[in-house]
């Protein structure tokens, strides 16, 4: 890609390189497809209308969330506001790769969003601390996660009654022990200790006081603003986008 100021060259191997580097957390995004599958089927969704949601909508958690409002009469506004908080977590997401993102034209960036998820998120986030930029690990993991989701909905509309407590194997940890290992393997600043300090303590406070499901958005909101107001210093930065590539 060339042309303006849009200086960030996609590499076709290191795409490859990042599809295979998320299968294996693919693996059980489709245990996790299955038992969405299941459940949608119990809920009255087709088997059509089950896959088809998971291939356009792409986000678990929310999918899920709409599952538990639906019904003979579903309440379009409510769900829209559940699910949009279940997802705001994606807003700070997206604002932490800006550095990155600046450099892909609005298209392809929007594009890029599509696929975003909280593994490719990550391990994306991960290699930036570490110096290196790197958005095909959202391209190549997104895509081998989608098809991971797909493919477990379609398992699980059809063959949900051999998976249908993912949960009882622990499958349930697998996503957030992964997201930890990427939090430990980052670059341990005390800035980027308090952070994910505060985002801990503030989503455990909603988890046990707040509605359901918040506790995502407030440990997001938490640990965003320490970064929003604790920022680097500026040689600091200048070291990192040095080292892109």
């Amino acid at each position: 890609m060339s042309g303006g100021h849009y200086s960030y060259q996609f590499q076709a191997s290191r795409v490859r390189a990042e599809f295979f580097r998320l299968l294996p957390i693919s693996l059980f995004v489709v245990a996790f497809g299955a038992a969405f599958g299941l459940a949608s089927t119990q809920e009255g969704l087709s088997p059509l209308e089950s896959i088809l949601m998971s291939a356009t909508v792409f986000a678990g958690a929310s999918q899920f969330g709409a599952l538990d409002l639906w019904g003979a009469e579903v309440s379009v506004l409510p769900m829209m506001v559940v699910l949009f908080a279940i997802n705001s977590r994606h807003l700070l997401m997206g604002a932490s790769l800006y550095p990155m993102l600046k450099q892909v034209p609005p298209g392809r960036r929007y594009g890029l969003m599509l696929l975003l998820t909280d593994a490719n998120w990550a391990a994306c986030a991960q290699d930036y601390q570490n110096g290196r930029h790197n958005l095909e690990v959202i391209v190549g993991g997104g895509l081998v996660l989608w098809l991971a989701w797909v493919l477990g909905t379609a398992l699980g509309v059809y063959f949900g009654g051999l998976m249908q407590n993912p949960e009882a194997f622990g499958l349930d940890m697998v996503l957030g022990c992964f997201l930890l290992t990427m939090a430990l393997g980052g670059r341990k600043s005390p800035r980027v200790l308090v952070a994910w300090l505060v985002a801990a303590a503030s989503a455990l406070a909603a988890w046990k006081w707040l509605p359901p499901n918040m506790h995502v958005v407030v440990g997001a909101l938490a640990g965003g603003l320490i970064g929003l107001f604790w920022l680097e210093p500026k040689a600091g930065s200048g070291k990192e986008v040095a080292s892109d590539h």
